[in-house]
């Protein structure tokens, strides 16, 4: 191979290594089946902003399993199921803060009817910082559209690494 040749590579995969790694910041575009999964989940985030139970209760599928994954007091792992009636009543309770819950890395992956959409984020209660973590939805598509059947979230309030774009204008 001739000079031009080795060069035009490594300008190639240098150009798709960092592609790869700009794709999940913040504002970056999906493909039209990855957008339709990230609206499902930005709906629920929506709903969730609005106090909207009815919203939020949209995005999931009846049998949906909610659980967080944690580290207790005692330093000890725990994964806990929630349900999804608990979580809709309390979404949909007034309460005196917004509930905000901004996301990036987000990664999309899709075989068929299934996806699964795994997003770091950052927990708000008005502009104070709550918590942080990984959201991991499972989701299934039939003839109305894309549902969650499975999230598993993780949280942690120190050792949070949020990014500039979500920091802004918030107190933390």
């Amino acid at each position: 191979m001739n000079t031009i040749s080795l060069t035009f590579i490594f300008v190639l995969s240098t150009f798709i290594t960092c592609y790869s790694q700009v794709k999940n910041v913040v504002n970056i575009h999906f493909s039209e089946n990855e957008q339709e999964i990230l609206d499902v989940v930005l709906t629920l985030f929506d709903g969730m902003r609005e106090g909207d139970s009815a919203k939020v209760h949209s995005v999931f599928r009846p049998e949906a399993d909610l659980y967080t994954s944690y580290i207790n007091n005692e330093g000890n792992p725990i994964l806990s199921n929630n349900k999804l009636q608990k979580f809709l009543d309390a979404v949909g309770t007034p309460h005196g803060k917004i509930w905000d819950e901004p996301i990036w890395d987000t990664k999309i992956n899709i075989d068929n009817n299934l996806a699964s959409l795994w997003t770091k984020y950052a927990f708000y209660l008005g502009k104070e910082f709550s918590h942080c973590g990984v959201d991991a939805f499972i989701l299934n598509r039939d003839e109305n559209g894309w549902k969650i059947f499975h999230l598993t979230d993780t949280r942690q309030k120190q050792g949070c690494k949020v990014i500039d774009e979500i920091k802004k204008g918030r107190d933390l």
